[in-house]
């Protein structure tokens, strides 16, 4: 069975749920503390054992092309300046991994922006990591899915579950017939109310896919809006018997959502020796005066 060497990260979105902020910068590169996010989703990629990145970009996207790029001005002014270590952070930016670019020239939907990444990928399985969803990265996210793909030679779709509540904002999918790491998805269903859903068990931006997600997502019909959507391709998957949902143990920092994103910099700035004490300090003395 082949190995997971390629990833693909759609990130031409549009951001609009951050505007202001998203209005001349991509929505991928607000930070978690003094990281990006999209860095965060590929260094995830990264200790999974993958060694190639593909990201789907669009209009206006070209700070993320830049983040991973040399800048020759920064490096030389910090390394005339005698600052090390940011010369050494920087630097370490940009000898990550393989970076490939592919444009999405409209916004056609998640469907879509994948297909837009096959002649990059080529005829091989890769790993599918959407921006929104940050994992911590003390424990098993892209890797328990790939563990589940060489276990069952299927494509696999990383889950959670969620509160009911919650479901119509996700990609839902049948849940197990006894409580399991990973099991055949019969059913996926795109944000179905929650008088309607198969189930709790929310997909959350990580999948493993054999490249014959490809030829599925070719021969959809537009949906809703004129998009594609991925969904339909993993829909006809799982009725060829070729999908299986794997449940992801690592936390979950939506970071797409306002709220859930302020959550996730408190929470990150928590997880710094040089950040802890004192935000500490702040955020008690900030919950007496409420």
């Amino acid at each position: 069975m082949k190995t997971i060497r390629k990833a693909v990260i759609p990130v031409a979105g549009l951001g609009t749920r951050f505007l202001p902020a998203t209005k001349a910068q991509p929505k991928e590169m607000l930070p978690l503390v003094d990281t990006p996010v999209i860095q965060y989703v590929v260094e995830e990629a990264i200790r999974a054992g993958v060694e190639s990145l593909v990201l789907v970009t669009g209009r206006g996207k070209a700070a993320i092309e830049n983040h991973f790029d040399v800048s020759f001005e920064l490096e030389d002014t910090l390394r005339r300046r005698g600052k090390q270590e940011d010369l050494d952070l920087v630097q370490g930016i940009s000898h990550l991994a393989q970076f490939a670019y592919v444009r999405q020239g409209e916004p056609l939907g998640l469907g879509h922006a994948v297909l837009c990444a096959r002649h990059t990928v080529g005829d091989e399985p890769f790993a599918l990591l959407l921006g929104d969803d940050v994992f911590d990265e003390r424990d098993s996210a892209l890797e328990s899915l790939i563990s589940a793909y060489h276990t069952t030679g299927k494509s696999v779709v990383g889950v959670q579950e969620v509160p009911l509540e919650q479901v119509s904002r996700y990609g839902i999918v049948n849940a197990p017939a006894s409580r399991r790491n990973a099991w055949d998805v019969t059913t996926i269903v795109e944000k179905p109310k929650p008088s309607d859903t198969p189930s709790r068990w929310a997909v959350v931006g990580r999948y493993v896919l054999e490249p014959r997600v490809f030829d599925h997502l070719a021969a959809l019909e537009p949906g809703v809006g004129g998009e594609y959507q991925l969904t339909d391709a993993l829909a006809a998957l799982a009725l060829e018997g070729r999908l299986v949902a794997a449940e992801i143990p690592a936390k979950r920092y939506d970071t797409g959502n306002k709220l859930d994103y302020l959550k996730a910099n408190v929470e990150f700035a928590l997880k710094r020796e040089d950040l802890r004490a004192d935000l500490t300090l702040y955020l008690k003395e900030l919950c007496r005066g409420l």
